[in-house]
């Protein structure tokens, strides 16, 4: 039956960035499907929103902190998750930041940072966790990419830059790892209601400009990445590798 086929019981998911956010809604739906989740962010407090709603699903929620911008707290998190949950069936790399700035005043410290959390940060958790995939011949990696995955964007070079590179990461492992029975694929949100936007929906003139290019003629929201999430996290995309699913209302068709 296809229905059964969206089903993650018995699975585990580390999700990254899940504190709130378009991360918080991939978790909810991922546990709603059955998974237990791992969540992760750079603060996680104990009695985290994320943590009930996924326990209210009737699953486990085991939380971490990890600063993701920080390569030593990087390998430890990694560490201490292997060495607390032998098996991780799906990734989800979602950690992000964002720091806007015009690309002639961007200063290095801005740029290290966003390209280490984004980018480099990504890269590393796939590999540790994924190697570990190849040996079981068997696992699902998704990564969170961007509009900025295909388009320049504005006063943010670094992060347009870490989500073409996150674009290209998707193609680059799926091209070496789909022949382990791992899929490693992307969701490119568009604009969401979210921490990140928060400035752009703050200015009346950039609001609307956005708004009125977008068929859908409004924000997106965290709950509208579950369907996408789940398929991508389930044994019904299994014959689907390096692709990177648009979520954004229709901009990209515009």
């Amino acid at each position: 039956m296809i229905l059964e086929q969206f089903k993650l019981d018995g699975k585990t998911a580390l999700v990254t960035g899940c504190r709130r956010g378009i991360g918080k809604g991939i978790a909810i739906g991922l546990a709603e499907a059955g998974a237990d989740i791992i969540g992760v962010s750079a603060s996680l407090e104990e009695n985290s929103e994320v943590g009930k709603e996924v326990r209210a699903c009737g699953r486990k929620f085991t939380r971490y902190a990890c600063d993701f911008a920080d390569r030593t707290a990087l390998y430890a998190f990694i560490a201490k998750v292997k060495a607390e949950h032998p098996q991780i069936d799906i990734l989800f790399n979602n950690a992000g930041n964002i720091l806007r700035t015009p690309a002639a005043e961007h200063p290095d410290a801005f740029w290290d940072e966003i390209i280490e959390t984004n980018l480099s940060a990504q890269f590393i958790l796939a590999r540790e966790f994924g190697k570990e995939m190849i040996a079981r011949r068997a696992g699902k990696i998704i990564f969170t990419c961007s509009l900025l995955t295909f388009q320049g964007g504005i006063n943010v070079p670094g992060y347009a830059a870490s989500k073409s590179g996150v674009g290209a990461l998707v193609k680059a492992l799926s091209n070496e790892w789909a022949k382990f029975g791992i899929n490693v694929n992307g969701i490119a949100p568009g604009y969401i209601a979210t921490d990140n936007t928060q400035a752009l929906r703050d200015d009346p003139v950039r609001s609307q400009a956005i708004l009125e290019r977008i068929p859908a003629g409004r924000w997106g929201t965290p709950e509208d990445f579950q369907g996408v999430a789940v398929f991508l996290a389930s044994q019904a995309s299994n014959y689907v590798n390096g692709s990177v699913y648009l979520v954004d209302g229709g901009w990209m068709g515009r």
